[in-house]
């Protein structure tokens, strides 16, 4: 028999999964703006990838860490919702 819906535990715990990859992506952003203000580095390549950085590596992290944190807390409500129903059989 196939299931259609979700397991409130699990599908709780895949939310709080999803938040603490935020501190992940955040310390990966951090990591990388560390080593690059401590590296002695002058020219076009690194002005480039300054660029790249500040443009598009960066918010895109940024972006994957909202993504994160929306999915994280849909499942979160979701998991409440499904256990609040499934509590008033």
């Amino acid at each position: 028999m196939s299931m259609y819906g979700a397991n409130p535990e699990q599908l709780a715990g895949l939310g709080r999964q999803l938040q603490r990859q935020i501190d992940n992506i955040d310390a990966i952003t951090s990591a990388v703006a560390s080593a690059l203000g401590g590296t002695t580095w002058v020219g076009p390549a690194r002005d480039q990838f300054e660029q790249e950085w500040s443009g598009g590596f960066r918010t895109a992290l940024t972006r994957l860490g909202e993504a994160f944190d929306a999915a994280g807390r849909d499942c979160l409500q979701r998991s409440a919702d499904l256990q609040r129903v499934m509590g008033a059989r």
